[in-house]
């Protein structure tokens, strides 16, 4: 399902951003930063740390909501910046759900800046509630097929 969802998601290829499920209700993305990421001369620009977030939070809780047949959708998400970003940073971004309800799954997340030789850099932390739905309200399936 990974690899489907890998090959659907637009957004996460067009930010190079590559998604990985180590069990179901938790995800990591890695991606790195790019000159389109940037806001000003070799800063990352909040919005793009921020879908990366949105992207690690939503990712984590439907690997879960897939094992019912199930999708979810943002309800809301919030998130602390901690440190500032820059062209070429790696970034690891590690979600996992916290609770997972009838109706609401809620995830944490804390993105990383990987420092090759020295300890990773928490630079952002965050919290998302997600609706879950049953699959049949769209036409999921089909995008999953290879």
């Amino acid at each position: 399902m990974v690899a489907a969802y890998n090959r659907m998601n637009q957004y996460g290829q067009a930010n190079g951003m590559a998604l990985t499920v180590p069990v179901p209700g938790q995800a990591e993305y890695r991606m790195t930063i790019q000159e389109a990421h940037l806001s000003s001369p070799n800063t990352c620009h909040g919005g793009a740390l921020a879908g990366l977030m949105d992207a690690a939070l939503g990712a984590a809780a439907l690997s879960l909501a897939l094992t019912t047949q199930e999708l979810v959708s943002t309800v809301e998400f919030k998130m602390n910046y901690l440190h500032a970003l820059h062209l070429h940073d790696a970034l690891l971004a590690r979600g996992i759900v916290d609770h997972a309800g009838n109706k609401l799954v809620v995830s944490s997340c804390v993105i990383y800046r990987l420092v090759p030789g020295h300890e990773d850099l928490a630079v952002a932390r965050g919290l998302g509630t997600f609706n879950r739905y049953p699959m049949d309200k769209r036409d999921f399936a089909k995008l999953m097929l290879p």
